[in-house]
């Protein structure tokens, strides 16, 4: 069940940098899951990749089972399955299991596959993915809904009368999600069945400013195919690092940026850095990227909201270890506790209470200064000087309309 307003959580490729203890780097991964559930973050999202060695994480699924066993509320989802990697009636058989040992904690995130070399290793050519990925999710869907027998042939896979055995526990099916970068083509395999959306390229060079167009495309989609696309179910990924200070928080992260951008995008992966000598300071300035004190993050998910035309549902980290471990978890405990309070209606009833209680202190408090006073008289005994002298200073309220004679009459009855 969701929360009112938006949801938050991250979105976990994971990224090591080569010569760290890989081993240890699965540990601080569900260590981070344990902590975000800790603080009341709604979702994670797992990555799926096999080459390239800083994206660790081979199978989702063992890794949402570890940190299920771990957690509580947050929700696990798969940042994504590589469907042209697996046969689709796998992937719904996995994941309907996941979802009973979850107790409906569980999403299935769909994507072609990332890395052209995860698809090289496995002889898939890179142009045939994104239609074997929508071949697969049509495939998924079907099966899921549990009504009649799957029979399918394509060139790379085939069902004979396929059927779950295990229908899901998620009435009636636990959430699906297609990853989008900047084309097209996620929005529209969202579109085919209604489901959700993760804007991976949200944070990208242009992505923030695309994802209005890009909505408009999947729900022209899910129109043609006599469905409907739900705001509530899209969250779009992007960059995110809090201090207490804005400059701090930048120096914390400059380092470990630098190395991941340059390290792994540019020298092992071929794709360009960025269009600056600095990209996060140019996101930030934007708006777009997440990184500065609390009120950064406020304004900076106000201007994604805007820019979307009509919002989403939720906002997705992408988790990084560009900072150190104090300071990353501590970015993450920041967010929780000042700024998604401020997306999901949490606050607002506080502040009315407050601002009530000054406004009104006098007739509020009033009426409790006489009982206390009373409770002294009655039993023959005079007021404290020190209680006298602190209810007047209580009672001293610097406002128009708590001035004059009803001030002077609660204080004669003090004395």
């Amino acid at each position: 069940m969701s929360r009112r307003g938006l949801d938050f959580g991250i979105f976990l490729a994971p990224f090591h940098r080569l010569g760290e203890n890989p081993t240890l780097g699965f540990a601080r991964d569900l260590e981070l899951i344990e902590w975000l559930d800790h603080l009341g973050y709604d979702e994670a999202w797992i990555g799926e990749h096999h080459s390239a060695g800083w994206e660790t994480i081979a199978a989702p699924e063992i890794f949402m089972a570890a940190a299920a066993e771990r957690t509580r509320h947050i929700r696990l989802g798969s940042g994504v399955t590589s469907l042209p990697y697996h046969n689709p009636f796998m992937v719904a058989q996995r994941f309907v299991q996941l979802d009973h040992m979850t107790r409906g904690r569980t999403m299935l995130g769909c994507g072609p596959g990332a890395l052209t070399s995860d698809a090289y290793m496995l002889a898939i050519d890179p142009v045939t993915q994104r239609n074997r990925m929508v071949e697969s999710l049509d495939t998924i869907v079907e099966l899921l809904k549990c009504e009649e027998p799957v029979t399918k042939k394509t060139d790379w896979f085939e069902l004979k009368n396929a059927r779950l055995h295990l229908a899901p526990y998620s009435d009636p099916c636990f959430p699906i999600a297609v990853a989008s970068t900047i084309t097209p083509f996620g929005m529209t395999a969202a579109g085919r069945h209604g489901v959700g959306v993760l804007s991976i390229g949200a944070g990208l060079p242009g992505g923030p400013e695309a994802l209005a167009k890009q909505w408009q495309i999947a729900e022209e989609t899910a129109a043609k195919h006599g469905v409907k696309m739900n705001r509530k179910n899209w969250r779009v990924v992007v960059v995110m690092h809090i201090a207490e200070d804005k400059e701090q928080a930048l120096k914390e992260i400059h380092a470990g940026e630098r190395r991941e951008t340059l390290s792994y995008f540019a020298d092992t992966l071929g794709r360009p850095p960025g269009r600056s000598e600095d990209p996060i300071r140019d996101g930030v300035k934007m708006g777009t990227t997440l990184v500065g004190d609390p009120e950064t993050a406020i304004k900076g998910i106000e201007h994604l909201i805007k820019l979307s035309d009509g919002g989403f549902g939720g906002v997705m980290f992408r988790a990084h270890e560009w900072a150190n471990r104090e300071q990353t978890m501590r970015s993450y405990e920041l967010f929780a506790r000042y700024v998604a309070p401020h997306f999901q209606g949490s606050m607002e009833t506080l502040y009315s209470s407050n601002k009530f209680t000054r406004e009104n202190r006098l007739e509020v408090v009033g009426r409790n200064v006489e009982a206390v006073r009373k409770a002294f008289t009655d039993t023959g005994r005079d007021v404290p000087d020190a209680y006298r002298e602190r209810t007047l200073g209580i009672l001293d309220v610097e406002s128009d309309t708590n001035k004059g004679s009803k001030t002077k009459k609660v204080r004669k009855k003090v004395g």
